[in-house]
């Protein structure tokens, strides 16, 4: 009897075991050194993150909730976002559908490459009811507009594209009337070669507590810091060498430590963005994020206003994602 309980257990085990490798060399294994504290700002960088402060304060401290509730609000965003590329040069497009009555438009500015293929760097500007949403999703915007004014003016190779999408939150949240899913679903009917989508989500909260960090399955804290202090890529598992090439090439710049993770895209947080609508019609895409659902205490509160992120931190992921984004054009 003692035998049969022993070797029952040790197949369990094993199997355990195994389970958990293949997570690790598949899903959690990473390319590139990584690095283990965020290094100071640049001259460069200081003036990215006094850009990056004002355009989070326009939009959650000046217009503050911006959805379908107060849709005023929500035009105003998109204002807002489409005079900040038409200042940096472009000549912004609305991409504009109808939602029980009232129109609802991404925003898209584009610098047309020498190939075809797309490059498209994308954030949400609505945010939950009852919250303002700095860092969900005011900081994936002031990104997406800091990256678009540095390349605004250049010749890349790829046709890049930066997209401000409508109604990511609830209750469109992964469905049929997300903004990114009109989108991505009129970008393949287009044919349009999107060969990288890059979803830019709450990336402005950074802790060094112990302990502030969680995640969504008890097995993957196996694998990962317990402490707040990186920027995390996500993809699912199809999208999983687009996610090794552009944390590889994070890391070749980066100045804060960075964390991935190929999954299923079932595992809670894995498609918790517009990256999930381009999955959805067939393209690449990755997540980059501070996983504020596992780390950041004022998520989907009222209390997410511009004074809660850490503008030091925010900035070296911008930084370190203008980078990337001129390695990929090269690639």
């Amino acid at each position: 009897m003692l035998l049969k309980i022993f070797l029952s257990a040790l197949r369990i085990t094993i199997a355990v075991a195994a389970i958990l490798a293949l997570l690790w060399w598949f899903g959690v294994r990473m390319p590139g050194k990584n690095i283990s504290k965020a290094a100071p700002l640049s001259p460069d960088e200081i003036a990215l993150r006094e850009e990056l402060r004002a355009d989070v304060q326009k939009l959650a401290g000046e217009i503050g909730e911006r959805n379908m509730w107060h849709y005023p609000q929500l035009n105003a965003a998109a204002d807002f976002i489409e005079n900040s590329f038409a200042r940096a040069g472009f000549h912004p497009r609305r991409d504009t559908y109808e939602m029980r009555g009232q129109a609802c438009h991404n925003i898209e500015a584009e610098i047309p490459g020498a190939r075809p293929e797309i490059l498209l760097i994308g954030a949400h500007y609505d945010s939950v009811f009852g919250s303002p949403g700095a860092n969900d999703n005011g900081t994936g915007v002031a990104a997406m507009l800091a990256l678009a004014r540095r390349f605004a003016g250049t010749k890349p190779k790829h046709t890049l594209r930066f997209v401000a999408f409508v109604n990511e939150e609830p209750p469109y949240f992964l469905s049929d009337e997300m903004g990114s899913f009109i989108y991505a679903g009129r970008c393949k009917t287009r044919g349009d070669k999107i060969s990288a989508m890059i979803s830019l989500e709450t990336i402005g909260y950074f802790s060094d507590a112990p302990h502030s960090q969680t995640y969504p399955s008890p097995g993957l804290g196996l694998f990962y810091p317990k402490v707040g202090d990186f920027i995390g890529f996500v993809s699912n598992l199809p999208s999983r060498t687009l996610l090794h090439c552009v944390i590889a090439l994070f890391r070749e710049h980066a100045k804060i430590p960075s964390e991935g993770a190929s999954l299923p895209g079932f595992i809670p947080g894995v498609s918790w963005s517009d990256q999930w609508s381009f999955w959805r019609h067939g393209y690449p895409g990755i997540m980059v994020t501070d996983t504020a659902p596992f780390r950041y205490p004022y998520y989907h509160s009222s209390s997410d206003t511009p004074d809660k992120l850490d503008y030091d931190r925010f900035t070296l992921v911008v930084s370190g994602m203008e980078k990337v984004i001129e390695d990929l054009d090269k690639l």
